[in-house]
C-alpha cells in the first residue's frame, strides 16, 4: 500500500490574511500556480502559502531571524524528518503582499508574477536548498523552474545582480 498525497487538487495552499479584494491578485490564478509547484517541485509534498502584510513578515523575520525588518518571503520548515520517500508536509511559506508590489514594480512585471516568484523561491528553501550556502545549487534549481514553469528572473539571480551593482 502507498502514501497518497495529503492535498487534494481542491484543497487550498494558499491563505490570504488582510489582503485587500482589489489587491491586483487573482486568487484563482495563485492557487493553480501553487497546485502546479505542490505536483512538481514539491513532488506531492504539502505545503501551505500565508500571503500577509509587512507587519507580519517583519515580527516574524524578527522573532525567528533576529532582523528587525519586513522581508519578501520566510519558509518556515515543518518539523520531523524529511527523506526522499516521504509525502509528508514541508511547512509553511509567509509572503508580504507589500514587499511583491514594490518588487513587481522595481522589476517591471505584475505583482501575480511577483508572488509566484516568491512562492517558488520560498518552496525551493522548504526542500532544503539555501542559496546563501550551497554554492549555486538554489540558483540553479530555481532558474531551471522559473524556465519550466514561464517565470521571470528569481530571486537568487536578482540578488546577484544587485550585489555586482
Amino acid at each position: 500500500m502507498g502514501l497518497a498525497p495529503s492535498v487534494q487538487p481542491s484543497d487550498p495552499l494558499i491563505t490570504f490574511r488582510r489582503v485587500p479584494a482589489r489587491a491586483g491578485l487573482d486568487r484563482n490564478e495563485l492557487e493553480r500556480f501553487a497546485h502546479s509547484l505542490y505536483t512538481s517541485v514539491a513532488k506531492g509534498r504539502s505545503f501551505h502559502c500565508l500571503i500577509t502584510g509587512d507587519a507580519d513578515l517583519r515580527r516574524w523575520n524578527r522573532e525567528f531571524l533576529r532582523k528587525d525588518y519586513p522581508t519578501d518571503v520566510l519558509s518556515f520548515p515543518a518539523q520531523g524528518p524529511r527523506h526522499l520517500g516521504d509525502l509528508g508536509d514541508l511547512g509553511d511559506l509567509a509572503i508580504s503582499r507589500h514587499r511583491a508590489a514594490q518588487q513587481a514594480v522595481e522589476f517591471g512585471h505584475t505583482l501575480s508574477e511577483e508572488v509566484k516568484l516568491l512562492m517558488l523561491h520560498g518552496l525551493l528553501h522548504l526542500t532544503g536548498l539555501d542559496h546563501e550556502r550551497d554554492q549555486g545549487e538554489m540558483a540553479r534549481a530555481e532558474r531551471r523552474w522559473r524556465t519550466k514553469l514561464g517565470l521571470s528572473a528569481g530571486l537568487t539571480e536578482r540578488s546577484l545582480v544587485k550585489a555586482a551593482r
